[in-house]
Formats: C-alpha cells, structure tokens, sequence
C-alpha cells in the first residue's frame, strides 16, 4: 500500500518496495504547492509500468546531459542500475575463455553483478564517512545510473570486436572506453558533488573515478 511522508505529501515515500522512494537531498526544501492524492492502487497496470519506464528514461536522459542536479534526486530507484548492472554482466561474460570443462561463462557474470554493486556501495559508504549528507541508497542510484555511458561504450566496442582486430580497432576502442568512463565520471560528480563538505570533494571523487576506470578497463580488455 502507497504511503506518503506527512511533510512532503506530494511525493509518494515508495509504491514498490525497497527499490524506489524520496530522492530529496537532507537539508534541502521541496518546492511547495497544491498537494494532490496519488495511489497507484487506482490506476491500472499498464499506466503504472509506463509511468515507471518514462521515469527511468527520464533518468537516462539527464545522465547523458546532466545540465542540472536535482533531475536524480526527486526519487531514488534502482531499476535502472540493475538493467544496466545485467546487461553489462551479460555481455561481459564471455570476455575470457572458460577455464573449466562446463564453460558456462558463471563466474564471469558473477565478478562484473558484484563488482559493481559491492564497488557502489563502498564509494557509498566512502562519501557518507566523509560526512556527505546524501542517503546511502541515492547514492548507490546515481552511481548505478551514470553507469549508463559505460554501457554505450561497451555496446560500440562490441560492435566492433566483429571486425577483424589490429592496433588502431585496439586504439579506437580504447578511446571509446574512456570517453564513457570521463562521461560517467562528470555525470556521477555533477550530481554527488554539492553532498560532500568543501574541502572533502576531491576524496569522495576519487573512488568514484576509481570504480568506473575499472568498469571501463573491463570494456577495453573485453576481447570475446
């Protein structure tokens, strides 16, 4: 059943468990205005699937042009990055050949589902020991969003890898990969930075960089 915070009525506090709920960075007013009643238990299914995929694309869109900060911080969810979270690992599997006699690629889906949920949460926690004011499930949605140019990334790289390989295809990829990880990097920044005290930033940045060069390592050395 739908719930709403008492001080912030316009916006539901979740209507889908633990995934989605108030994105409002601590600290910082929602505008006021007329409050209007909202139950996703009156509205049919489709209108309610619909609504929450324009919601992730809307997302999706302010990541590849992140011209304002609060377009991530109304309301976390993280269906968006367990889409791009699955479809990186699935792609990825294959990066290396099977070292045992099943070769089911297991293991392969395993490292990059975990590295990069255990990775945004460590970045998480990182910013929130640093005293950032952001709560620790929007910040695991940004992070998993802005994942979303690694992705492009990877997606051209494979395209590519169906061409005969050489140095320059090597070169392009690699330039490719790292046009995703300074996307993702400056789109993560521009939404995480004004959570973190002055003078901190610059620490809180660097795992961030940190955790999408390896994601983007993973697309450059992605050969299969």
């Amino acid at each position: 059943m739908a719930t709403f915070d008492s001080k912030y009525d316009m916006y539901p506090a979740g209507d889908v468990g633990v995934i989605e709920g108030e994105m409002n960075i601590p600290g910082q007013g929602v505008p006021s205005g007329d409050t209007m009643e909202f139950n996703t238990l009156d509205e049919p299914i489709k209108e309610t699937f619909l609504r929450d995929l324009r919601a992730v694309g809307n997302k999706f869109y302010h990541v590849l042009i992140p011209r304002e900060k609060t377009s991530l911080l109304k309301e976390w969810d993280l269906w968006g990055p367990l889409l791009l979270c699955t479809f990186m690992a699935t792609i990825l599997q294959g990066s290396s050949e099977p070292t045992n006699k099943t070769g089911d690629g297991g293991p392969e889906f395993a490292e990059v589902f975990v590295l990069v949920w255990i990775g945004a949460a460590i970045v998480t926690f990182n910013s929130k020991l640093l005293g950032g004011n952001m709560s620790f499930f929007q910040s695991v949605c940004v992070l998993g969003y802005c994942l979303f140019p690694i992705a492009l990334a990877l997606v051209i790289c494979r395209v590519i890898l169906f061409s005969t390989q050489n140095t320059f295809l090597f070169f392009l990829r690699f330039v490719i990969s790292m046009v995703g990880f300074i996307w993702a990097t400056f789109a993560a920044t521009k939404f995480l930075g004004d959570s973190q005290p002055e003078g901190k930033k610059g620490l809180a940045v660097y795992p961030i960089c940190l955790f999408y060069f390896i994601l983007s390592w993973l697309v450059v050395s992605h050969t299969a």
